[in-house]
């Protein structure tokens, strides 16, 4: 796949969008972190704020990263940012409705989320430190590629079945994050094919034989 810009490029983007947006990586990241905490909660606020929380990481991603930094390097971050913000709208839709529930469970769909939950705000940032990838000239979270992945493994806690449509932009993003991941020596966006998998079997399940599993007990 030929990019439309230079390695070098491609990470002189985050140096400027960190220095210009600091310290909201670390808000973002914290709210993450909530959201993460009140897969545990109870009532419908619960929802609403895990659901509100995806619509602003994504509505966020879609502005300041792909129209306020990455378009300077390649114009299809255009289009990236129109679909990001669409798909934040469609957060903030479904979690307002409320059509979109989550709760604490394990099987495949917990410990697997639970996985890509810690790749996205753990893993992710050693293994770009391990790479050599320093800040500020490094992927932060709030940025497509983890916060792509946590939005998955946030969705496999969600309560089935997940609205198809929900998925669809994240899919297409993580397909096209890593392909680019070897070109551009980003060796953590590696994930970003797991992810894909996962969000392709959330579609899948949602409308199959897993769509009637309960919840756990502590989760309903």
């Amino acid at each position: 796949m030929k990019l439309p810009f230079t390695p070098d490029e491609f990470f002189d983007v985050f140096v400027r969008y960190n220095q210009a947006v600091w310290p909201m990586q670390w808000l973002l990241f914290l709210a993450a972190a909530v959201a993460v905490g009140l897969l545990w909660g109870g009532g419908i606020w619960k929802d609403r704020a895990i659901g509100g929380t995806l619509a602003v990481l994504w509505v966020w991603m879609g502005v300041a990263y792909h129209l306020a930094a990455f378009a300077r390097i390649n114009p299809a971050a255009w289009g990236f940012g129109a679909a990001f913000v669409a798909q934040g709208i469609l957060f903030a839709w479904f979690a307002r409705a409320p059509r979109l529930r989550f709760g604490w469970r394990w099987k495949w769909r917990g410990m697997t989320g639970s996985v890509l939950l810690g790749y996205a705000l753990v893993l992710y940032p050693l293994l770009g430190w391990l790479a050599g990838h320093r800040y500020p000239a490094s992927p932060t979270f709030g940025v497509p590629c983890p916060t792509t992945i946590f939005t998955v493994g946030l969705l496999c806690f969600a309560v089935p079945p997940i609205p198809r449509r929900l998925l669809v932009v994240p899919i297409l993003w993580l397909a096209i994050g890593a392909l680019a991941a070897v070109r551009l020596g980003v060796p953590q966006d590696f994930g970003l094919l797991a992810a894909a998998l996962v969000g392709i079997g959330l579609g899948v399940a949602s409308h199959g034989p897993l769509t009637h599993l309960p919840l756990a007990p502590h989760a309903r």
